[in-house]
């Protein structure tokens, strides 16, 4: 008996040293963001002297989009620097802005991994000194609750704490909390121009270890206006392919915008999308967008993160009318094809002949990610009342004029959504539904929407390929 009360006795002795030196490995109930750890509170400190707990060796996740903290990133980058650490590896999902710890100075220091690159990534990917992982949106969080990337800190920009303690991811929620519950350590640059947001992305001040204050803008990107082939597809997806009282999903990218800004003449539209930018915001100002025709989230627009202009961000800034969820959620087939009229948007790279779409690479070049591209083009697919549409949309031709409708995709270039995911294709010359079609009576719709420079050659390519069964009659759409 006097054995166990010892035993007991050290026990007890080990868990209060752990509390106190390292208060993010031991919890007595859950490492809930949203739950309160009484007496805890975070150090103010500068951005160099937060990074004091990294080591080599370390996994570093960071907040990504309009709320990367790239202030934390360049102390991060000196430090690592100034003591010659080694083998960090940072994870992220498309961050902004400079990204020094990229550059050839820090191979062997720090090694990128993306879930979905942004182009401060693409140059270290190409060179091999970082990495990219092929992931749908929906499943990046499992990443991190199977254990397979393991943070020991994570960096992220959030709100100034409210009168309860509670501060906002603000833009970015998709990933960012599976990333900070599965982190020992967590530091937040606390800025002044974060928008609160509502949904699943509060964190109370007592989770943060160490708080860098700021007040500054977070990155942006748009504000420029559509290309005039971009417009044409707009105009073509809004005017044939929206209706009245549909959901809404729009990829990243020059064309979800411009589809947006033809749509001012519709009505009940409601957005459940990853993400969303500024042209979402006209279209509420002009009473489009209501949401009240949603199954679930009725009158509210979600989302899982964001950038924009400032515009945008003054828009989602305490506005109850925005949610802002985990991605997971958010990307759920399941979820997703429970909206009325799911119409999802999304842009690529290239298409081949037989529908197949290529979203993520040039070739061997690796240039985003799988984003949450087919989640949506499935969801919409399964939509519960049979209304979905699946859309993917491209200009007809690359600013060399070379045509992004080809016979085969390039030489190593990847497969993001399949030919079996794929409804309707868009360029500026017109839509293919090619939704139960042959590969023969693909090819011919998707020809009919390429470019007319490149129309002909293709035509000759198919008649003498598999895909024509010569022994049938000419097939036209």
């Amino acid at each position: 008996m006097a054995s166990a009360i010892k035993q007991i006795n050290k026990f007890s002795n080990v868990l209060s040293t752990l509390k106190k030196t390292a208060p993010r490995t031991y919890y007595t109930y859950v490492r809930e963001p949203a739950q309160p750890i009484k007496g805890k509170a975070p150090k103010w400190t500068t951005a160099k002297e937060a990074l004091v707990d990294l080591k080599s060796g370390n996994t570093v996740f960071v907040q990504g989009a309009a709320a990367t903290p790239v202030e934390l990133l360049e102390a991060m980058t000196d430090f690592g620097k100034e003591k010659k650490l080694q083998n960090v590896t940072v994870c992220h999902m498309h961050t902004e802005g400079n990204a020094g710890y990229h550059d050839a100075a820090c191979e062997g220091m720090f090694r990128s991994l993306s879930f979905f690159m942004g182009g401060n990534c693409r140059k270290p990917v190409a060179e091999g000194r970082g990495d990219a992982v092929p992931i749908f949106l929906s499943e990046i969080p499992l990443l991190f609750y199977k254990k397979i990337v393991k943070p020991d800190i994570a960096m992220i920009q959030v709100s100034p704490p409210d009168e309860h303690g509670y501060c906002s991811l603000g833009t970015s929620v998709d990933c960012v909390r599976a990333g900070i519950i599965h982190s020992d350590i967590i530091i937040a640059l606390v800025n002044k121009q974060m928008p609160r947001t509502f949904g699943d992305g509060i964190i109370h001040i007592s989770h943060i270890d160490y708080a860098v204050k700021v007040d500054q803008p977070l990155a942006s990107h748009g504000g420029k206006p559509p290309s005039a082939v971009e417009s044409k597809i707009g105009q073509l997806i809004a005017e044939n392919l929206v209706e009245d009282g549909a959901t809404l999903q729009m990829g990243i990218g020059n064309i979800p915008d411009a589809v947006l800004s033809a749509l001012k003449n519709h009505k009940d539209l409601g957005i459940h999308s990853e993400m969303f930018a500024d042209g979402v915001v006209d279209l509420v100002e002009n009473g489009c967008i209501t949401n009240n025709k949603k199954s679930i989230h009725q009158g509210r627009i979600v989302g899982s993160f964001l950038i924009g202009t400032q515009k945008l961000y003054d828009f989602v800034d305490n506005n109850p009318f925005i949610e802002m969820l985990r991605v997971d959620y958010v990307n759920s087939t399941r979820i997703i094809a429970q909206q009325p009229k799911m119409t999802a948007i999304n842009s690529c790279i290239e298409v081949d002949l037989t529908g197949q779409v290529n979203s993520d690479s040039i070739g061997t070049r690796m240039y985003s990610g799988f984003g949450g591209q087919v989640d949506f083009i499935r969801g919409a697919a399964e939509g519960l009342d049979g209304k979905g549409k699946p859309i993917i949309a491209l200009p007809s031709v690359t600013k060399k004029n070379e045509s992004k409708i080809t016979p085969v995709l390039k030489p190593g270039a990847g497969v993001v959504t399949s030919r079996a995911h794929v409804h309707y294709v868009v360029t500026e010359h017109g839509i293919a539904d090619l939704f139960g079609k042959s590969l023969r009576q693909r090819a011919y719709a998707l020809i009919n929407i390429a470019h007319p420079d490149h129309r002909a050659a293709k035509k000759q390519l198919v008649n003498r390929s598999a895909y024509s069964h010569r022994q049938l009659p000419s097939f036209r759409c």
